[in-house]
């Protein structure tokens, strides 16, 4: 947000909506109001006014923002941001009643996000893949402006070219990987067309493994995709053969993908944080399983994040419990930060009973425009937050709202999304029970999937706001995701209608406890070794394991590497062992050397070892029982002790030498028995 209060010009939009102003001087404070009723028209001259005193200036229009930042760029004026308070506010049934959401959004207004961009190059080298003429049509179509290649999958009486005026073979896709200028495929029945087809298209001998690479990607065999999420693959095209329109979309969108092209880094990823395994024993695998586009993969302890290929769905970043992704455009911190000015702004100004509206720009803004235009318009309440993506919304943010001094979340996504939204849903289904267990009210979390505006105001309307905290927190956001997730959690605890110190959660929650079979527990510390957090610790001086629950995240590191499966995870919020010190969750007497006195490990496991080593073991056994006190010993006495007396456990086990007098005495025991018996 800028330092500097801006100057505000709202505009009734030739008296088309009410405007406020005394809740939008509330919610805004300071600022200074210009308000007009043509600002875009005969009242522009106070536009030049305004920016001519070289303050900064938020105009609540969006629709006239190319011409007013034509006329600031006229002036050499840069410090320009613009609002929408009428289709998300002042068209609507409640307009009246609007002001304080208009203070909301004029005072949460901000430019938009800087991105860093991952770059694509294309040579416009193209593979149409399609089973029949449309196909070959296709490639007619793109000749001109792209390098074609068609490749009929189980071709059946295709019509041989007269003139070949660019390849046409047989074969099936097998794999496919890459994105956009960087395609490599691997074909299986792979066959030249045969130069004396005469009716029909004849091929040669078949070969499988070919591998090949291009640019692009045309799919036009209405087969299942070669991606996951196709439609979030740069360069992957796709159209049903038999919709004629969609074949058209698909030919022009293709024919421009020739050039340099940029997309946003969407996540920020520190895999110093991952925690997705250790010594080759897999942990969280969160984002892998929810990530739609594949753009995820193991990396060793760490996992590894494709820019290229990912669709910034922010799946990875919701779901990922130790802040190692993180999405970026724009991050938490600016997220909460906006969403901190926005209630406080609609507080001030009179609000009360806010309900977010996240929503994204392709689906959401549309939807809301035409409910606006055609309908009865956003309830007062609902304020709507655009995202570039409703999934990158994680329970930071959610709690923030509750903190803050919201009364619902409302998620607003497609009827049918482009990919499998089940992240959405769990972080959905988690965070709303806590809300509900913290007294926000039972419905206070709400997924509204709908492409249909006026569904949306009767879902709206269907679901009351949930309970507000009385006293709301205005906690700064600041730090790093984790941190983010604790501290608005802890003050949503801290302001709730009716708090409770400890939550269950479902498995999967990046929060929770870990139970110990004591008995089952040998202190080996192999937990310790594995957690990547340190909630998990040991004692340099005793043997114990102790925990602290603020820095466990649930990655099941420590239950997928006990030795003896004495660990299982307990997703909760406990908000009273957050506040508190580590626990111990078991301590021993440690065991003496007998030779030094030094402490070392567990007087229990010592004596473990020496009773099974007693009883199954020949070489400490008999004359050997004396070697039972290597056990006895510390690491620095026992290999002094082994040096001296020439003992070596790993020397291969020599026979008995037996005499005759042995045997002859095996012999009288053997006549004894049988008399005894």
């Amino acid at each position: 947000m800028r330092d500097v209060k801006p100057h505000l010009m709202i505009c009734t939009c030739e008296k088309s909506m009410p405007l406020d102003r005394e809740a939008i001087a509330r919610g805004c404070g300071s600022c200074g109001i210009t308000q007009a009723d043509h600002l875009c028209g005969a009242q522009l001259p106070l536009f030049r006014e305004a920016i001519a005193r070289g303050e900064p200036v938020t105009v609540a229009c969006t629709q006239k923002a190319p011409l007013f930042a034509e006329v600031a760029a006229e002036a050499s004026f840069v410090d320009l941001i613009f609002a929408n308070i009428r289709e998300n506010g002042g068209w609507s049934k409640d307009a009246e009643a609007a002001g304080p959401k208009a203070a909301a959004l004029l005072a949460a207004a901000e430019p938009e996000h800087p991105i860093v961009p991952v770059t694509f190059e294309s040579d416009g080298v193209i593979l149409v893949y399609g089973r029949d003429e449309v196909a070959i049509e296709a490639g007619r179509r793109l000749a001109d402006r792209l390098d074609i290649t068609v490749l009929l999958t189980r071709p059946e009486n295709v019509v041989p070219s007269r003139v070949d005026e660019f390849p046409v073979l047989k074969g099936d896709i097998r794999t496919a990987r890459g994105h956009l200028g960087a395609f490599e495929l691997t074909i299986d029945g792979l066959a030249l067309p045969v130069a004396s087809s005469r009716d029909v298209l004849q091929f040669g001998v078949p070969r499988d493994g070919a591998v090949s690479n291009c640019d692009l990607i045309l799919d036009l065999t209405g087969n299942a995709p070669l991606f996951s999420a196709p439609e979030l693959r740069p360069g992957y095209l796709r159209a049903d053969p038999r919709d004629p329109v969609a074949v058209e979309k698909a030919i022009f969108e293709a024919g421009g993908l020739v050039g340099t092209f940029d997309k946003p880094i969407f996540i920020r990823f520190d895999e110093s944080l991952c925690a997705h395994s250790r010594s080759g024993i897999t942990g969280c695998r969160r984002c892998l399983d929810l990530c739609p586009t594949g753009a995820i993969t193991p990396n060793s302890d760490a996992v590894a994040i494709d820019p290229a290929i990912c669709g910034g769905c922010g799946f990875c970043a919701t779901a990922c419990p130790t802040g190692a992704a993180t999405y970026a455009t724009p991050g938490p911190e600016q997220q909460m930060g906006r969403l901190r000015t926005m209630l406080s702004a609609y507080r001030a100004a009179g609000g009360r009973q806010a309900r977010i509206l996240f929503h994204d720009g392709d689906h959401g803004e549309p939807l809301i425009d035409a409910l606006a235009r055609h309908g009865d318009g956003l309830p007062a309440n609902v304020i709507p937050f655009l995202v570039n993506e409703v999934t990158q919304v994680g329970p930071e943010s959610i709690a923030a709202v509750f903190a803050y001094g919201g009364a619902g979340v409302v998620f607003l996504t497609r009827e049918r999304p482009r990919h499998d939204i089940a992240g959405l849903w769990q972080v959905a289904a988690w965070t709303g029970a806590a809300a509900a267990a913290l007294g926000f009210g039972e419905d206070a979390v709400r997924i509204i999937q709908t492409d249909d505006p006026f569904r949306l105001r009767t879902e709206l309307d269907a679901a009351s706001a949930g309970v507000e905290a009385a006293t709301p927190s205005s906690f700064m956001p600041l730090g790093g995701r984790r941190s983010l997730m604790e501290t608005a959690l802890s003050e949503l605890h801290r302001v709730a209608p009716a708090p409770v110190e400890r939550i269950a959660l479902p498995r999967g929650a990046p929060f929770g406890s870990v139970n110990l079979d004591v008995d089952r527990c040998t202190l080996c510390h192999a937990c310790v070794t594995a957690c990547p957090t340190g909630a998990l610790s040991a004692e340099p001086e005793r043997p114990m394991l102790r925990f602290a629950e603020i820095a466990c995240v649930q990655c099941g590191l420590c239950e997928a590497t006990c030795p003896e499966d004495a660990i299982t995870l307990d997703p909760r919020l406990d908000f009273a062992a957050w506040g508190a010190s580590s626990r111990t969750l078991k301590e021993e007497e440690p065991f003496l050397c007998i030779s030094c006195g030094a402490p070392f490990g567990t007087k229990s496991t010592i004596e473990r070892i020496v009773a099974k080593l007693e009883e199954k073991h020949w070489m400490y056994r008999g004359a050997n029982a004396g070697h039972v006190d290597l056990v006895r010993m510390c690491e620095n006495c026992r290999a002094t002790a082994m040096v001296h007396e020439g003992f070596d456990p790993n020397a291969p086990q020599r026979r008995p030498i037996l005499t005759t007098d042995d045997f002859l005495r095996a012999r009288e025991a053997d006549k004894d028995g049988h008399h005894g018996s």
